[in-house]
């Protein structure tokens, strides 16, 4: 039975439906003009992103967290390139836009991008840098690609045939430069200009291809020079016929790998055979800048780290000579008149090396604090006693220590290697007691060590040193402060009588005169107290 017509018409139309649905969009119109974009304006994919702005950003995130970024933004409608269907010759065509390069480090960009004309927008199997998103190890070269780019790089590759790092080139299905030249401009005046494209400024761009003649016309200036320039950059002869099919997309990708850059289309005119109205540069969206750049980042970081090691530098260097001059003022000596007269005077550097710096210390008293030293040069161990300005024994007594020690020698009596006086700090150097004073035996822990036989022995070097004191020196010395802890002991715990601070001489055959009674309670003589003489039976 026949379908009834109207049916018939119905069904016929219903077919030729699903065929124009299936078939890729088709501009009826193949020109168009953006002064600024939105989403809905392009169609997107990967990394791109239009911003706040209206600026179309390619590679929008961040190596760190999305190794190898790459972005592609295209017209959305296909756009017929040969007319009518089935020839073979290309039409012309010409495109106007204004990009901005913002790189991780000033002329040390992470590739660039490129204006592309493709017959697809799927780019998934392409990879970023050098292929700049549109092809990758396999594919790049191939002529079934019927891909053709113009790059605009940041990157040097001789394997790209790149003239430099900073040029423009001519790609035929594949990243590897046809024809480049590096990134200028011509004045009016007909001058050569260098255009660096990752410089963070708006740079225009032109692109002409006359498919009659089959040249192909590349121009760029700084967006302060808005006119475009009389003189080409590249001029390049070229047939696109065996290229581009007779629908192909258009628009721009852009990858990178090691180093981040941020690549930005600002606004884009396309007329195709024929004349499109200017671009309005007045309305040209702002890129973000309310994050310092990477490299100005960079740079800043660079510039802090350099002025925080030359403040360090110049703090290490008063420092040091800080350290220096004190350690010089520690070390210096004044010498005054009276100390002429007494030899054996040691200098206080030679003292300070050898007790290190006073590390050791021996004891602690009244006058003051005894330290261990050696020598440098002889390795004799030595006491230093360092009586401070603030004790009890003060200038006249350690004068009177150095002008009765410096004279006498004798094995009973605490040999005196030299002295020294820095400021207001007294310095005595003792031949080293290796058991220490007596008292520390007799009231300390040390107490059940001696015997009877050695205390014996103690008692009489003592009394050898009393008698060389009393009778046998060429003076009577009055010690005037014998006790225990004023008795040292040597390796052999043979008695040596210490500290003549409190000491007092007089020729012999004569009467000691009246003085200040002195000396320590408890072992002075009863009748000091009544004649204020000190003599030999007082000791």
């Amino acid at each position: 039975m026949a379908l009834p017509r109207s049916r018939f018409l119905l069904i016929f139309l219903v077919h030729i439906l699903a065929h124009i649905c299936r078939s890729p969009a088709t501009s009826l119109n193949s020109t168009f003009l953006f002064n600024r974009f939105s989403p809905s304006d392009l169609n997107l994919s990967d990394s791109a992103t239009v911003t706040r702005t209206g600026a179309l950003s390619l590679t929008n995130g961040h190596l760190a967290t999305n190794p190898g970024i790459k972005g592609h933004a295209f017209y959305p409608a296909i756009l017929q390139f040969k007319k009518p269907p089935g020839a073979k010759k290309t039409k012309s065509f010409s495109t106007c836009f204004v990009f901005e390069i913002v790189s991780q480090f000033p002329e040390s960009g992470g590739h660039g991008f490129a204006f592309v004309l493709a017959p697809a927008t799927n780019f998934s199997q392409a990879t970023g840098g050098s292929y700049l998103g549109l092809f990758n190890g396999e594919n790049n070269g191939n002529p079934a690609n019927h891909v053709f780019a113009v790059e605009f790089d940041t990157v040097q590759q001789e394997k790209m045939n790149d003239k430099d790092g900073n040029h423009v080139g001519i790609d035929v299905n594949g990243a590897n430069s046809s024809f480049s030249k590096p990134a200028t401009y011509y004045t009016e005046f007909g001058k050569k200009e260098k255009v660096v494209l990752d410089s963070q400024t708006s740079i225009q761009a032109w692109i002409e291809y006359d498919g009659q003649g089959k040249q192909l016309n590349v121009t760029i200036a700084p967006l302060s020079h808005p006119l475009k320039p009389n003189r080409s950059l590249i001029s390049y002869s070229i047939d696109l016929s065996p290229v581009l099919l007779e629908h192909m997309y258009v628009g721009f990708s852009a990858g990178i790998q090691k180093l981040e850059s941020k690549h930005y289309i600002l606004a884009w005119r396309f007329p195709m055979d024929g004349n499109a109205p200017e671009l309005d540069l007045s309305r040209l969206p702002s890129i973000p800048r309310d994050r310092t750049p990477l490299w100005k980042s960079f740079k800043l970081f660079l510039f802090i780290s350099a002025a925080l090691v030359a403040l360090l530098f110049l703090i290490f260097k008063v420092g040091i000579s800080y350290l220096t001059k004190r350690k010089r003022k520690l070390t210096s000596e004044k010498i005054e008149g009276w100390e002429m007269d007494y030899p054996h005077r040691l200098p206080y550097k030679k003292i300070y090396r050898a007790t290190k710096g006073f590390k050791e210390e021996l004891g602690k008293g009244g006058f003051g604090s005894v330290y261990k030293g050696v020598l440098p040069r002889s390795r004799i161990e030595v006491a230093v006693k360092k009586v401070s300005h603030c004790s009890k024994q003060g200038m006249r007594e350690f004068v009177a220590e150095v002008s009765i020690l410096r004279r006498m020698r004798h094995r009973n009596l605490v040999q005196l290697h030299g002295w020294c006086r820095r400021g207001e700090d007294l310095l005595l150097v003792y031949e080293f007691m290796q058991n220490g004073s007596l008292d520390s035996h007799l009231f300390g822990t040390k107490g059940s060590r001696l015997s009877w036989e050695q205390r014996f022995k103690i008692l009489k070097g003592i009394a050898l040193g009393l008698l060389y004191l009393h009778e046998e020196w060429e003076q009577v010395v009055v010690h005037r402060d014998v006790k225990a802890s004023n008795v040292l002991l040597d390796g052999d715990l043979n008695g040596r009588l210490g500290d003549f601070g409190l000491a007092r001489l007089y020729d012999h055959g004569t009467n000691p005169k009246t003085t200040h009674v002195v000396g320590s309670l408890g072992y002075m003589a009863p009748e000091l107290s009544r004649t204020s003489k000190s003599t030999t039976s007082s000791d």
